[in-house]
């Protein structure tokens, strides 16, 4: 049985800019630069300019040409792909390791098996968890949907940190230093996954009312901050201070399932995540969640769900470097 990375589109660039194509452009090519979408031709494989490094010229496939407003492009134009100066198949590679990792890759990992530097698997990683982010929107749950919301907190502990490098505890306990998170997950849905400033009642409640139909039956553990959020829905509370997880229907297992993944990610996969990164990386766990085995979504399909979202995140290195990018 072969390899499911022996496929053409893995190992040659023809064969992956034909594959991309058929993903970004299902109807066919368009221009990034008029719109055009007639008028299009494929060039022929032309050569770059010579340089040191490729005396005869780079070869240069998967070009069309707009004879509306005369421009050249390919099918990484206008993508996290543009200007990189990786071999697509190599990227391909890169959306598949990452979309098939349960509990993600990390970057290091990622550049050994690729073979190339850790600068550049770290940024091969970053453009593919932008491609991942959802974009649309929509209200979670609605008639009959039951959503759980709860919020965990992400990084190490201080008292792991040498001594001159703990902060202050400024009545935050055991949460100093680390990074809120609030998730909502609809049962046997998608989740929504939030790096969120502070964890205050109003805060949560503004990301509640914002993302969830009014008709969706909230459930919650008995925090007060928490339970506070679904103040205007239908809502119900487990008390776990009190031994409860389970009564009936109303429980969190659920949302709590989902940050047991996310914390073994981050914990055992990569270690550290800068919280002005965080985003990019629930965006990449909210992804997997969302287009998972259980919902008919197999690693093959994740991957290409996950190149259609290429289109219109050009992410620079530097913008990659840059806090809350």
């Amino acid at each position: 049985m072969a390899s499911v990375l022996s496929l053409p589109y893995f190992h040659d660039e023809a064969a992956a800019f034909a594959f991309l194509e058929g993903i970004v452009w299902p109807k066919g090519p368009t221009c990034p630069k008029c719109g055009a979408v007639d008028r299009i031709n494929k060039l022929a494989p032309q050569r770059s300019k010579p340089s040191k490094k490729h005396p005869e010229g780079k070869p240069v496939l998967g070009l069309w040409k707009c004879y509306h407003c005369r421009g050249q492009f390919r099918v990484t134009v206008g993508t996290v792909f543009e200007a990189s100066h990786i071999p697509l198949p190599m990227w391909l590679q890169a959306a598949h390791l990452l979309c098939s990792s349960k509990k993600g890759i990390s970057s290091n990992q990622l550049a050994r098996i690729l073979g190339v530097q850790l600068n550049t698997g770290w940024f091969m990683s970053m453009r593919l968890r932008e491609a991942m982010r959802d974009g649309k929107l929509p209200p979670l749950g609605g008639e009959g949907k039951t959503v759980e919301i709860d919020e965990a907190y992400i990084g190490g502990s201080e008292r792991n940190k040498h001594a001159n490098k703990r902060l202050p505890k400024e009545g935050k306990g055991p949460y100093t230093g680390k990074a809120p998170v609030f998730a909502l997950v609809e049962r046997e849905g998608r989740v929504r996954s939030f790096h969120v400033p502070e964890v205050t009642g109003e805060n949560l409640r503004q990301v509640v009312e914002a993302h969830l139909d009014g008709k969706t039956l909230v459930y919650s553990d008995a925090n007060r901050t928490t339970h506070y959020a679904a103040k205007s829905f239908r809502r119900d509370k487990v008390d776990h201070t009190a031994g409860e997880y389970v009564r009936g229907d109303v429980h969190t297992n659920t949302v709590e399932g989902y940050f047991s993944i996310l914390k073994r990610g981050v914990t055992g996969t990569y270690h550290h995540v800068s919280q002005q990164h965080l985003h990019r990386y629930l965006a990449e766990f909210d992804f997997r969640h969302n287009e998972r085995v259980a919902l008919g979504v197999d690693d093959a399909a994740r991957s290409v769900k996950a190149l259609a979202g290429i289109v219109g995140k050009r992410l620079t290195y530097r913008d990659s470097s840059e806090a809350g990018a």
